[in-house]
């Protein structure tokens, strides 16, 4: 094998690695903001966690977050407005990424 092709392994192991990861952040940003949703509509305990897995399965209908902030948009009604939806699944998206860096 050549340093070129160690060199082109190492990149297309490191774009696999980094697809996974945010995969697993916007999973986990998903999760969180599907509790925080859940606490604002006063469910709690298994209502909460099967109102959050909702939010992380919205995610597969489309490419983005938009469909996640249609969910939990609708969802909301009046309780939260698109600026702090939108606010808060970027707050999110930094502490699921914290968490994940924490348990690797």
């Amino acid at each position: 094998m050549t340093t070129f092709d160690d060199r082109e392994n190492a990149f297309e192991n490191k774009y696999a690695h980094d697809a996974e990861m945010q995969f697993r952040a916007e999973a986990r940003r998903n999760k969180l903001l599907g509790l925080w949703a859940a606490e604002l509509l006063g469910k709690s305990g298994d209502d909460a966690a099967d109102y959050a897995k909702e939010v992380v399965k919205s995610d597969f209908e489309e490419a983005g977050d938009e469909d996640v902030y249609r969910k939990v948009s609708g969802d909301l009604g009046a309780r939260a407005d698109e600026t702090t939806i939108r606010t808060k699944m970027i707050e999110l998206m930094a502490e699921a990424k914290a968490q994940l860096m924490q348990e690797n």
